[in-house]
């Protein structure tokens, strides 16, 4: 099967960063499906893992890649909720080959049913995201508990990114909530309004400023998408006492005394720990997507496509990677079908 890999980390303009390989198509396990990859999506762990990981595999290649949208073509013994010619999406597991190939191999219980009014590009922007944002949200954060006497009210810091995106939708949607986002350009400001945030705050400015001119009060929530060793400050600032702020991205040192006068609770996602360490609860990600498959399909939420950057290839992968590394991608950037063989 064709497949886009590598053999050594490295920066993404090495000629040897990504190229387009041929490997066998993979077998089922127990619980597997084996699903014919038809749009993929690319995210900052896609690039973050190609600077740091090699291949640890048998036949010398990794292979990156962890949202997918496609059909189910085989199913491994033990597999009860899907059949072939099922229609998918799913963010996949860190530590097994990734999605940039023609077939992929993916335990069923982190697997959801693709939204049926979206095609397979809108649908492949969306599982990795929605998981993040979602698990940020209710389970991590419990947004839907209130803070006492803070102002019911999250900033999302990075709303216009691939996790912002869904997150500005689900605060909106799902929550009584007044929703802040930072962005820093104009087209991300009406982006992020456009996904239904009531207030853009600037963050190339101090944040805690910032949300102070809005007049509403100290808020109960933070969620950082990005650039948390730049505005740690600003958030400590900011939160409401005993507020809750959840944070996603790698900062060098996560300083949380600040946080201490005002019992201010810290919460990490990482949106891989339930296939990575094959938590009791690992079905609640196959549920997730469901739910969030019901709430596209009902026009609650909409797809976070921004860019197409065309077919799966080593040249369109390593366009898209050089964009998320340039900080300044718009929502999430897809790749569609392998051309002609």
């Amino acid at each position: 099967m064709r497949a886009v890999g590598y053999r050594t980390p490295g920066a993404i303009d090495a000629p040897d960063s990504l190229v387009d390989i041929e490997l066998p198509k993979p077998e089922p396990g127990p619980r597997d499906l084996i699903v014919e990859i038809r749009a993929v999506s690319v995210n900052p762990v896609d690039t973050k893992v190609r600077r740091r990981a090699g291949a640890d595999t048998p036949d010398g290649w990794k292979v990156l890649g962890w949202d997918a949208a496609g059909v189910v073509v085989q199913t491994g013994a033990e597999v009860t909720r899907f059949k072939p010619g099922d229609e998918v999406f799913y963010a996949g597991a860190l530590e097994r080959q990734g999605t940039n190939a023609e077939y992929h191999a993916v335990d069923e219980r982190i697997v959801g049913r693709k939204p049926a009014s979206l095609d397979f590009a809108q649908a492949a922007a969306l599982p990795l995201t929605a998981i993040t944002a979602w698990e940020t949200l209710f389970d991590r954060l419990d947004v839907r508990r209130p803070v006492p006497g803070a102002a019911q009210a999250i900033l999302i810091i990075g709303g216009a990114g691939g996790v912002g995106s869904i997150a500005v939708q689900l605060a909106r949607r799902l929550t009584d909530l007044t929703v802040i986002a930072s962005a820093s350009r104009p087209r991300t400001e009406a982006w992020v309004r456009e996904l239904g945030a009531h207030h853009v705050v600037n963050h190339s400015r101090p944040l805690d400023a910032e949300v102070a001119a809005l007049g509403l009060g100290a808020p109960a929530f933070v969620f950082s998408t990005t650039a948390t060793d730049r505005h740690m400050e600003a958030i400590a600032a900011l939160i409401a006492p005993q507020g809750r702020w959840a944070l996603i991205d790698d900062p060098g040192v996560v300083d949380v005394a600040p946080f201490k006068r005002k019992s201010v609770s810290t919460h990490w996602e990482f949106m891989f720990t339930r296939p990575m360490f094959g938590t009791a609860d690992i079905d609640a990600q196959g549920t997730l997507l469901d739910e969030v498959s019901r709430l596209v399909d009902e026009g609650v939420l909409r797809t976070t496509l921004a860019e197409h950057y065309g077919p799966i290839n080593a040249a369109n992968l390593r366009r898209a990677h050089a964009l998320i590394e340039s900080g300044r991608a718009l929502g999430k950037i897809v790749l569609e079908g392998f051309g002609a063989a």
